[in-house]
């Protein structure tokens, strides 16, 4: 036999056991879908696995991620008597106060233990609500895909904030249609943990014919906030989570960076990356970065309001205009509108940390239980993304930092891949407007599928 026939030969082995490998794990990939405890053993795993990898960190008494500075302001608070917010200046909104003191209520040496503890419980409703209260365990897709991201975001899933207001978003979601009071609640205590939920809420007010009790809810847990703040001496320092986040650079990470990365790396006179000491993050700076700095934040709300109204637009038509032939997909376009605003959140914004892409994957785990068929690109996009940025950070950060051109090239397909999902929501949205005014045929209605019906009909 002649060394290219051989080749050949070995070449088509290769391919028919890749073949064969490929079909063992759809089978059996296939037999854990159907078993009805699998989803609970998948999420006792990876909660398990994350536990024990902690475990020497939290036997120490130490803490990694961001709770080391979480577990500082929390002793301040309880030890010192300075509170965030109340005292002084503070990053996040006040409702971040709540998981952070709380996980210091075994003392700072269990900091670690007792946050994961109640990370899970979070983590746990958000599932329970996706399967259906529990009783939608085979095939449940949706709830698979969370797990999924959860795994793929781990490092900064399990310790971050983000980790409490995520589960809340997709029990909010999942709970608009029928208990919008709960809902209403749900949204205004996640966005007074992080702010992004707000684009969930603009989403919900400009969509659904409950706003009225979701606002009202909201408004009233809000105030209950406020009143907490005001009463506690911190009605000065209660709205510095913007002014601080305003003054801030191009944070490495984000989409609207990538330039200034490219020319860092390629050695341009000016540009570098530096740390911000005071907020703990690294900036990326270069020529012409000042209009950006300055107006990113306009920018980004200008896109946020021509969003809303379309949705508005797509669910409710305009006054006067002739509407399209068929009925209103309330709960879909809620679901697109909340994905389109919390991607322009992401993808507009100066600031951009890893976990941001949790921001977006509630919406994404409720549009796959509740329209499969509209967000089946949505979920690709966004586990790929997922990967991606844990591929970043942790893995190449300290890579990307050198501005190695890997890292850099890594970053810049996963920040592309968020450009295109907000590309793909902005067009939907447009598409579902111009065809509530009957300019274009509207998509058929798709009737409630997947995990959640019997909770939402």
């Amino acid at each position: 036999m002649s060394p290219r026939l051989g080749r050949s030969a070995a070449a088509v082995r290769r391919a028919r056991a890749w073949n064969d490998t490929g079909h063992k794990v759809a089978e059996r990939w296939a037999v854990i879908r159907q078993h009805p405890h699998a989803i609970w053993w998948a999420f006792a795993s990876l909660h398990g696995t994350v536990m024990l990898a902690l475990t020497p960190l939290m036997v120490a008494g130490d803490v990694t991620g961001d709770l080391p500075l979480y577990r500082s302001w929390a002793s301040g608070a309880l030890a010192d008597g300075r509170w965030p917010v109340l005292d002084y200046d503070w990053v996040y909104p006040a409702g971040a106060l709540g998981p952070i003191v709380l996980s210091n209520i075994l003392g700072e040496s269990l900091y670690q233990f007792v946050w994961l503890l109640l990370l899970t419980a979070a983590n746990a409703g958000g599932l329970w609500l996706l399967t259906d209260r529990g009783r939608k365990t085979v095939d449940a897709t949706a709830a698979w895909w969370w797990l999924l991201i959860l795994f793929l975001l781990a490092p900064v899933g399990f310790l971050r904030l983000e980790g409490f207001s995520a589960p809340m978003i997709v029990a909010a979601l999942l709970l608009l249609a029928t208990r919008p009071r709960i809902a209403g609640v749900l949204l205004a205590v996640a966005t007074w943990i992080k702010v992004w939920p707000a684009a969930v809420i603009a989403a919900a007010v400009a969509a659904s014919r409950r706003r009225g009790t979701i606002v009202g809810a909201g408004v009233a847990t809000s105030a209950a906030i406020v009143g907490l703040v005001v009463v506690g001496g911190g009605a000065s320092h209660l709205d510095s989570f913007i002014t601080m986040q305003s003054s801030r650079g191009l944070q490495l990470e984000a989409p609207m960076s990538m330039p200034w990365v490219w020319l860092s790396m390629l050695g341009v006179p000016g540009s570098s990356v530096y740390e911000n000491v005071g907020l703990a993050t690294n900036e990326v700076m270069g020529p012409g970065d000042a209009w950006l700095i300055n107006g990113s934040t306009g920018l980004m709300l200008g896109v946020l309001i021509v969003l809303a109204l379309l949705t508005a637009v797509a669910a409710r038509g305009l006054p006067g205009a002739r509407r399209g032939a068929r009925a209103v997909d309330e709960t879909g376009v809620v679901l697109l509108g909340a994905l389109a605003l919390t991607t322009t959140f992401v993808t507009l914004n100066k600031v951009g940390s890893p976990q941001y892409v949790l921001w977006i994957a509630p919406v994404v785990a409720v549009g796959l239980a509740l329209r499969p068929e509209q967000f089946r690109v949505p979920s690709i996009l966004v586990a790929w993304t997922a990967g991606l940025t844990t591929l970043v950070f942790p893995i190449l950060y300290l890579a990307l930092l050198d501005l190695n051109p890997f890292a850099v090239v890594v970053l810049t397909v996963r920040n592309a891949l968020l450009v295109v999902l907000f590309g793909w929501c902005a067009l939907r949205v447009l598409s579902e407007a111009l065809s509530a005014v009957g300019l274009t045929r509207r998509s058929p209605v798709v009737e409630p599928v997947g995990a959640g019906l019997r909770s939402l009909r």
